[in-house]
């Protein structure tokens, strides 16, 4: 009897789990032929009515770290990753967050990341992008996009403002002041030396809307921090400052005449082949010898001329009171010895 209720409890398991995959594979033929925002709004709605089902769709949310971990930029440099995490605490638990420091300075690099235990925190923190952190308006976007992420729209260039002529004293928080008056702000900051920490004197602006952008421009009423200040659109600022670092125009050189024993332009090579230098194909010129001038005789170092003799002049005794005798002397001149 016990053989028997055990076979049959195991039939009915087996039964079961059977009718289970039938209706998986049922369900599975249904939901096939529909598109995602469908399915999204199916789940959505199921997810609302059970409390099981919404669980089960946020550990599957959860699971991959790419829908949890967030690319923070515009970081101070002074900004440590304590400093970092307990800005971006309030939206949910962190699971990761640390900023990227070079390793060569020791220095940050300006951005960092967070990565939060669940996809909703995430989520919340992308709702606000933009942070003030250190004196500094850091922005937040999925860490997938890297720096192609929300601010990269395309009307960017019309949103994003370059405010020079900016004093010293001038901080983020007070440039984000003065320029909230025209609309909200994604992104702004003002640009600091990275050795000294210093006010390089301009700084940008990002509006999240072209409107605001414009307002800004539009305004003639541009006095901050005591001096008039400089607004207008980053990539026209960004355009002149290329033009002016274009490199001068180049000056062709001529080429040398090749050393002994390489191609030379014009030349057939030792081994044969086409000349260097020239459009193929092309055909070396041979010229005559007759063709060239002979060289030119090098003239005589210095101009010769015929010997002049002179007649020997005979030297008389009586004038010179002097006896001839035997000649000996240099040149067959003959000496005179006095008489004695």
């Amino acid at each position: 009897m016990e053989d028997m209720k055990k076979r049959k409890m195991e039939e009915g398991s087996n039964n079961g789990s059977d009718e289970t995959s039938t209706t998986q594979d049922y369900l599975r033929s249904l939901l096939d032929p529909l598109n995602k925002p469908q399915l999204v709004d199916l789940l959505s709605r199921l997810g609302s009515q059970y409390p099981s089902i919404a669980e089960e769709i946020k550990s599957l949310a959860s699971a991959d770290p790419v829908h949890r971990k967030l690319f923070v930029r515009g970081l101070a440099w002074n900004t440590t990753s304590e400093t970092l995490c307990s800005a971006f605490q309030m939206h949910g638990e962190i699971e990761e967050g640390a900023v990227i420091y070079d390793k060569a300075t020791g220095k940050s690099r300006g951005y960092g990341f967070i990565t939060y235990k669940h996809m909703e925190s995430a989520q919340s923190a992308l709702g606000a992008p933009s942070k003030l952190i250190d004196g500094r308006m850091a922005v937040c976007n999925l860490a997938c996009e890297g720096l192609t992420g929300a601010s990269t729209t395309p009307d960017l260039a019309q949103r994003k403002l370059y405010i020079g002529g900016l004093s010293p004293e001038i901080s983020t928080e007070m440039l984000l002041h003065f320029f909230g008056r025209y609309g909200e702000i994604e992104e702004g900051s003002v640009a600091y030396d990275k050795d000294t920490n210093e006010s390089r004197g301009f700084g940008f602006v990002t509006y999240k809307t072209v409107e605001a952008a414009k307002k800004a421009i539009d305004d003639p009423h541009k006095l901050l921090g005591g001096r008039t200040i400089i607004v207008k659109l980053a990539d026209t600022h960004k355009g002149k400052t290329v033009q002016m670092q274009l490199p001068a125009p180049m000056v062709p050189v001529p080429v040398p005449m090749a050393a002994a024993g390489y191609a030379q332009p014009g030349k057939a090579p030792a081994g044969g082949g086409a000349p260097v230098g020239y459009p193929y194909p092309q055909t070396v010129a041979s010229y005559p010898a007759s063709s060239y001038p002979s060289p030119p005789v090098a003239p005589a170092p210095f101009p010769t001329q015929s010997q002049i003799s002179y007649p020997q002049v005979s030297a008389k005794k009586e004038s010179l009171g002097l006896s001839p005798t035997t000649p000996v002397g240099m040149g067959g001149y003959p000496y005179y010895y006095p008489k004695q």
